[in-house]
């Protein structure tokens, strides 16, 4: 199972937000090009970056930002997910060398737009689905749909994506253990798709009960920022197929 650290971008800050809530933000690294200097140098290969002011505002707040991350870091895989709402902020991204684009509340909004991108660009576009109470939740979490997270992703599989990653929110930032069933349910749903998991992991066992659900990879945040999970330890995870 690889391993993916998380920054999460907002005014121009690394920070953890706590159940996708902005009022309860905490600031884990002014310069988020140190912190993911810190994960490259720490023998990571995967980075996931989200721009949370993107979310909110619909647009690509933080694409010069991240995309120096890139450049500075080019042997990190980078995926990017926060405010993509057109081919053209894809493109953008894609062009400024990042790895994957993670499509997520114009995902359900607007699924032509997916089934564009994924013609276009195969694997290299994701779909990120955040649910609250099995619900998908959109625009930076603040509006949940009536469309149950597993409904949905079988919509977008049948659109070609290959990739799906998956948030519970109501474990995000919580460090109170991922939502083991959640992952269990989506690996049995959809045997030949990629699935990441995020929210809630706090320890390595967390991350091995993961690993039985067969998940190809796990996002780590707040738990590293905590010193809940070394470096090291992610290390000894990491590894197998490429998520």
């Amino acid at each position: 199972m690889n391993i993916l650290p998380a920054i999460d971008l907002k005014d121009s800050q690394a920070v953890r937000l706590f159940q996708g809530d902005f009022a309860q933000k905490t600031i884990v690294n002014a310069t988020p090009l140190a912190q993911a200097r810190e994960f490259a140098e720490g023998g990571m290969k995967y980075l996931h970056v989200v721009d949370l002011d993107g979310a909110l505002e619909a647009r690509a707040v933080h694409a010069p930002l991240i995309a120096k991350i890139k450049q500075e870091n080019p042997r990190l895989f980078v995926e990017v997910g926060g405010g993509i709402r057109s081919m053209e902020q894809v493109e953008d991204y894609l062009n400024q060398g990042i790895d994957r684009i993670i499509i997520g509340s114009a995902a359900l909004t607007n699924p032509e737009f997916v089934k564009q991108a994924v013609e276009k660009f195969g694997e290299k576009i994701a779909v990120g689905i955040d649910a609250k109470d099995e619900k998908v939740a959109i625009s930076g979490w603040l509006e949940v749909a009536e469309t149950d997270y597993i409904t949905f992703a079988k919509e977008m599989v049948k659109l070609g994506v290959q990739t799906i990653i998956y948030t519970d929110i109501s474990k995000d930032g919580t460090l109170a253990g991922p939502s083991v069933a959640h992952y269990e349910k989506l690996t049995s749903a959809l045997p030949t798709t990629k699935i990441i998991a995020s929210g809630g992991v706090s320890s390595v066992e967390d991350l091995r009960e993961l690993m039985k659900t067969g998940v190809d990879g796990a996002i780590v945040g707040k738990a590293f920022y905590s010193g809940k999970i070394g470096l090291e330890e992610m290390r000894e995870i990491q590894g197998g197929q490429s998520c």
